[in-house]
């Protein structure tokens, strides 16, 4: 399981709604908008 750095939840990679790359690491989320929100700042996001 990963941390959805935008909400929080816990994800699983093979589920997740999507995945983006930031500074060589995968980020995973449980939502089309967390991704949309961390792929227009992923550095408030990204830990």
């Amino acid at each position: 399981m990963q941390k959805d750095p935008v909400c929080g939840m816990q994800v699983d990679p093979a589920k997740s709604v999507g995945s983006s790359e930031y500074n060589g690491k995968t980020y995973y989320f449980c939502s089309a908008s967390c991704k949309q929100k961390f792929d227009r700042d992923p550095k408030q996001y990204a830990k």
